[in-house]
């Protein structure tokens, strides 16, 4: 039988992003529910990867003892204020086991005793007119209902009344360019992971990410011939910085190209694709290094490992999130809400279309900070509790020493590097707030419609590679760099520091900037080489507030 349930959160999707923001909801004792599809959390990862091992690194040993520190490493551990349970507890191995993700999300759940209700899965999201005017507003400082709570309904007739939706479901479905001929073709979520099955085989895969590499990879001992496919030039994470470009675990295949082993990567776009009679496969290769040479190979097996699509479906018309991307991902604010469904918000991988390629919003490691920088979104402009702040002393020494403080230590500006941003705020009165982890576009609407208070000018502080980073080959030795104790505040290539200086009359448009030079273990804690130069670029901008500074 069908009945109603009613919360103020509901977050669909208990995979990492989903336990995320339930531990975040219950910390702050909200009304809040985690529906799965699945039997426990973590579906996603009892089938993907494919071939069982993660890409996501597990860095046990480092030397540390701060828990904060450590978390540089710790690509797989959510947060939580008692620092448990972390991942690097389950497992040494390096590139862990997918098996360990599913049991450590688990284990998560239930030390800290989240809602979730299991086997419920959501079958249409709707938002009828006449919603809940009626319903009572938030808590002290909360606001009106807005234009109505969400139905969500499940397949076994249960209804989820909710004032707001925080979606996690992941990329369910896979992304298929438009390609004549391509339904024809398996794809890497069906496709038979056994290397016996592909014995003296000719072999394409169409994508040029790790899921095509990891394929690839697969089947170097037994196929006969393995060509990888895709338009563009090739990526590598570790000239990028972006860590969903080809990993170096996933790159063996390289060598078996560029060693002549009859195995190819073809730069070039394919035209289409034709079973034969005698179920081999005709594709039309147009090759981008030889302008206009169409090719047609014929192969034995064809597979589509161009990636996954948010699924849309489950959404009612009237509040469908419009998509972006080649409609892979929810278009989303700098709220990572809905760009037309307002209180419909998004975390965990779907949140990259906010820094598509550029950080580390598809990854763990990095949408663990969005959810929390989320959640104090959400706190503030619905509960009434401002974003965590602690007072300074409006003068260039006491900035300084906060800042440098911070980029000695923190996970959350290492890992979402240009995306989130430490902010110091100082207001009219002279006074100054330092708030952590905000998202940078984010800050500056913020300060624009007035959520940060009365203030004059902010500094937002940064981790951020240089500019050009990713066009240099970090193995040239003919390409300089600067040295690590260059005081002139250059752009350094290597990730630094950069601190920012704005004015609240004209948010997001820096009146000035300063680089804190690169160096090779993140440590920027000399006084002559990072801390003066800081010093006197602040005391330039914290005017007329800075007569108690430090020479």
């Amino acid at each position: 039988m069908s009945h109603e349930e009613t919360t103020d959160y509901l977050v669909v999707g208990a995979g990492p992003a989903g336990l995320q923001a339930g531990y975040f909801l219950q910390q702050a004792g909200r009304s809040y529910l985690i529906v799965e599809a699945g039997a426990a959390p973590g579906t996603f990862f009892t089938r993907f990867p494919r071939h069982r091992t993660l890409i996501s690194i597990n860095k046990v040993h480092t030397g540390w003892d701060d828990p904060e520190l450590n978390m540089r490493t710790d690509w797989n551990s959510l947060l939580s204020d008692e620092h448990t349970p972390l991942f690097t507890a389950r497992t040494p191995r390096y590139f862990p086991a997918a098996d360990e993700m599913v049991g450590y999300l688990a284990d998560f759940a239930a030390t800290h005793r989240l809602r979730i209700r299991y086997d419920t899965r959501i079958t249409e999201i709707s938002r009828p007119a006449d919603g809940s005017a009626d319903r009572p507003a938030d808590g002290p400082g909360g606001g009106p209902s807005g234009p109505g709570d969400f139905l969500v309904r499940a397949a076994d007739g249960t209804v989820f009344r909710a004032r707001r939706l925080i979606v996690a479901t992941g990329v369910t479905r896979p992304y298929i360019p438009a390609i004549d001929g391509v339904e024809t073709v398996e794809r890497y979520d069906e496709v038979d992971v056994d290397p016996a099955a592909f014995i003296g085989q000719r072999v394409l895969i169409i994508g040029r990410g790790n899921s095509a590499f990891e394929t690839a990879d697969n089947l170097i001992e037994t196929a006969a011939v393995i060509h990888v496919a895709g338009p563009g030039s090739l990526k590598l994470a570790w000239q990028t910085h972006f860590v969903g470009h080809l990993r170096a675990v996933n790159n063996n295949f390289l060598d078996t190209y560029q060693l002549k082993s009859q195995n190819a990567v073809l730069d070039g776009n394919i035209q289409r694709i034709r079973l034969q009679p005698d179920g081999s496969y005709r594709v039309s290769v147009s090759f981008s290094r030889v302008r206009e040479v169409v090719k047609d190979i014929v192969y034995d097996r064809v597979i589509l490992a161009t990636g996954f699509r948010f699924d849309a479906s489950i959404f009612a018309p009237e509040c469908r999130p419009e998509l972006a991307i080649n409609d892979r991902f929810p278009a989303q604010t700098d709220a990572w809400e809905s760009t037309n469904v307002p209180g419909l918000h998004f975390a965990g991988t779907i949140t990259q279309v906010r820094d598509f390629k550029k950080s580390t919003s598809g990854f763990i490691h990095g949408f663990r900070y969005g959810v929390r920088a989320l959640h104090r979104i959400l706190e503030a402009r619905h509960h009434g509790r401002p974003w965590p702040a602690r007072t300074l002393s409006a003068t260039a020494g006491a900035v300084t020493d906060a800042v440098i403080a911070r980029v000695n230590r923190s996970s959350a500006l290492f890992q979402m590097f240009g995306f989130l941003a430490d902010a110091v705020l100082v207001d009219r009165d002279g006074t100054a707030r330092y708030c952590e982890e905000v998202p940078v576009d984010h800050l500056h609407t913020a300060v624009a419609d007035g959520g940060f208070g009365d203030i004059g000018q902010y500094f937002t502080v940064t981790l951020e590679y240089g500019e050009g980073h990713d066009k240099v080959n970090p193995f040239d030795i003919s390409a300089g760099r600067n040295s690590q104790q260059d005081t002139t505040g250059l752009d350094g290539r290597y990730l630094h520091p950069v601190v920012r200086a704005f004015d609240a009359a004209a948010p997001g448009k820096a009146t000035a900037e300063h680089h804190i030079t690169e160096n090779l273990e993140n440590e920027w804690d000399s006084e002559e080489v990072h801390r003066a130069p800081l010093r006197s670029f602040l005391r330039a901008r914290l005017t007329d507030r800075d007569v108690a500074a430090r020479p």
